[in-house]
């Protein structure tokens, strides 16, 4: 039963001990405290007898001291790893462990110590130049780092930059004593191989792709070997021209290169223009002559045909065909001219002016054709062939007959 409730112990006080019931007022917190720092000397080594107001007291103080100092110890130990840092932890001088991002403890100075790495942070390093604090363009060169020697035994002056991040936090702060001295050193290494296996030429112009990437490739293979912790990110040549000494001749034969080319570029443009058109001219004439050729073939096949059919009407009767031949030749001489004579009775000859008559029809219809095709009119004195009147082959029959 409590010591408050009815019919309890009311006049015990659970504080003092004492008898409260004559005394009804507050408990002694002097007594309270003493007693507390009795308990905690007990704990800390402290001896509860003694003279209460002399060594009791005393000895309780400093194990509440002692108590304070060792929390406050423990606190120290608790650190904040971000979300791009990795916390590499030591025990004793010797790596522990890597932690991860978040609210963090470990045992405080001496035991332990941490030290915080940001792995996403993109650094730089800077080869045969250093640039200043506010941009990444080169402002002064280094002739030592700068100067190297090509394949052809040409001087180059050519400056790099290397971007990188921390790949293990772990191997970056104790595989190597200066990462980044290391790093600058791999790269004019590595800079130096590439560049020592390539012209000069191939570097300054069509090169410098193809050099900076094996010489990305070559450098994070070298960093892989030393267990640098250290990923490459990107290399950049920065620039890359003959020395200051030469620059003007090495202008000079850039300048001639480049006429060089151009002179080759109008001579291709000149021959693909030329030579299709002299393609397609003996494509023509090929075509021409082979149209040529079977126009002969097939007129000749035709005369011969025709020979053949007229040798066979020959066969059956000689001499209604030998009369048909002479009547289509003769009809084919007086044919080209412009004048025609007709046998009439007796002795007198009519005399036709079929030369004007003729020209006269032809001019007419030479004007009729032009003006169906839509172009201009042009006279001609050719002569027209004009078919021959029966009566007029009559005659003519008889008179070779006579």
């Amino acid at each position: 039963m409590a010591w408050n409730e009815p019919g309890g112990s009311r006049g015990r006080d659970p504080w003092s001990g004492r008898n409260n019931d004559n005394d009804q007022g507050p408990p002694d917190l002097d007594e309270v405290v003493r007693k507390m720092q009795e308990r905690l000397g007990g704990l800390f080594g402290g001896s509860g007898g003694g003279n209460r107001l002399g060594g009791g007291n005393h000895s309780g103080k400093l194990g509440v001291v002692l108590f304070l100092i060792l929390v406050i110890w423990m606190l120290t130990g608790i650190y904040v790893v971000d979300q791009a840092e990795r916390g590499v932890v030591l025990r004793f001088g010797r790596f522990a462990t890597t932690t991860l991002p978040g609210l963090r403890w470990h045992w405080p100075y001496p035991v332990e110590s941490v030290q915080i790495v940001n792995t996403e942070q993109i650094r730089n390093v800077e080869i045969g130049y250093r640039s200043t604090s506010t941009g990444h363009q080169p402002t002064g060169s280094v002739p030592a780092e700068a100067l190297m020697l090509t394949q052809d035994e040409n001087i180059i002056d050519i400056k790099f930059a290397v971007q990188y991040r921390v790949k293990d936090a772990r191997d970056f702060l104790y595989n190597v004593k200066e990462p980044t001295a290391t790093l600058q050193q791999v790269t004019e290494s590595a800079v130096r191989e590439v560049i020592g296996k390539s012209k000069m030429d191939f570097v300054l112009t069509e090169g410098r792709g193809e050099i900076v990437d094996r010489a990305r490739r070559l450098i994070q293979d070298i960093l892989d070997r030393y267990l640098a912790g250290i990923d490459v990110t990107s290399v950049n040549m920065q620039d890359a021209q003959p020395p200051e000494e030469v620059q003007a001749a090495f202008a000079d034969a850039v300048k001639a290169r480049e006429d060089e080319q151009r002179l080759k570029n109008e001579a291709e443009t000149y021959s693909n223009d030329i030579l299709p058109r002299a393609r397609g001219g003996a494509a023509r004439q090929l075509e021409e002559a082979n149209g040529y050729r079977s126009r002969i073939v097939a007129s000749a096949e035709g005369e011969s045909n025709r020979f053949m059919k007229v040798l066979e009407q020959y066969e059956k009767s000689p001499e209604v065909t030998r009369e048909r031949l002479y009547l289509d030749s003769m009809e084919d001489i007086l044919a080209g001219t412009t004048k025609v004579l007709i046998g009439a009775e007796g002795n007198n000859l009519l005399y036709l002016p079929l030369d004007q008559l003729v020209g006269q029809h032809s001019a007419a219809r030479s004007e009729a054709v032009a003006s169906a095709l839509g172009l201009a009119h042009q006279d001609t004195s050719a002569p027209t062939t004009t078919a021959m009147d029966p009566r007029s082959r009559h005659d003519l029959r008889s008179r070779g007959e006579r």
